[in-house]
């Protein structure tokens, strides 16, 4: 089945001691085009994060996004600056005694004093294992979505295909009645513009044959059910087919072009006409799939 290139997926998830959630968001695009939007502590990690998008996405314009529920505990650091507090206890006791003050020097002056005991903050570096499978996860659901609406988009895509074919139908069938037409016509001027003057009926014949060889459209109605017989291939076998989709309706409107410019019937050109406006939905609906 095909996918399309519209989704969304979200997951959550343990990561560093805190609770990180990632949502991944799709829509069309030519390529595999990723926007990461996370939290400043994953940016070693883009690179593998991009990587494995590529394990479940093929082609879109790609958003993850990225943030904290719940921020992960930072590791403190404390440490104390024994020189620095080796002197000061040292200038304190002097001027005691100087000032002859009573009392002597304790841990929790110490502790207030600047730089002598400091506690600095590290940040807990996330586990890339659980970036991942939060990712996965996420990628999994989004992947999810495109398939339920890619199975709908092809439900549409074939509705059109069923009415492509009834077209060419119709024009296969009024295919021998306008060349009939064509050679009466073309009979009835020759006749006409003699004048009653006898008419060399082999070359008649020669003129007719080459106007029914101008008129004839047998290989381009061939050809245009190949493609449409490809098209309906391509729908049943799923996977990343938006590309090969896309040559395929060029192609049909290749053969639809020629048989317009071919068409010297008003009925055959109304329904190229009805041809070519279904095969534009198409190529709307296709530029979605993946």
């Amino acid at each position: 089945m095909p996918r399309s290139m519209t989704g969304f997926g979200a997951a959550e998830g343990t990561v560093a001691g805190g609770r990180l959630r990632l949502e991944v968001r799709t829509v069309n695009h030519r390529h595999l085009n990723v926007q990461l939007k996370v939290p400043s502590e994953l940016a070693e990690l883009e690179g593998e994060l991009r990587e494995r998008l590529r394990v479940h996405l093929a082609r879109g314009h790609v958003t993850v996004a990225g943030r904290w529920l719940e921020e992960p505990p930072q590791a403190a650091a404390v440490t104390v600056d024994r020189a620095r507090a080796a002197a000061v206890v040292a200038a304190l006791r002097e001027a005691g005694k100087e000032l002859g003050l009573s009392g002597d020097v304790d841990l929790s002056l110490l502790a207030r004093l600047p730089d002598v005991l400091r506690v600095a903050h590290a940040d807990v570096a996330p586990d890339p294992a659980a970036v991942l499978d939060v990712l996965d996860r996420a990628a999994a659901a989004c992947a999810a979505a495109r398939e339920r609406e890619g199975a709908a988009l092809a439900s549409e895509l074939r509705a059109r295909i069923a009415t492509l074919g009834a077209l060419r139908a119709k024009i296969a069938e009024r295919a021998p009645e306008r060349v009939v037409a064509g050679r009466d016509r073309l009979a009835q001027a020759v006749q006409e513009l003699a004048g009653g003057v006898a008419v060399d009926p082999a070359r008649l014949a020669q003129e007719i044959a080459l106007l029914a060889n101008r008129l004839d459209i047998t290989e381009e109605l061939v050809r245009f059910g190949t493609h449409l017989d490809a098209l309906g291939r391509l729908l049943d076998g799923g996977g990343s087919v938006g590309r090969e989709t896309g040559f395929v309706l060029q192609e049909l409107l290749r053969e639809a072009n020629t048989m317009g410019s071919k068409a010297d019937d008003a009925a055959v050109a109304q329904s190229v006409i009805a041809v070519k406006t279904e095969l534009e939905k198409l190529r709307e609906q296709v530029e979605n799939l993946e």
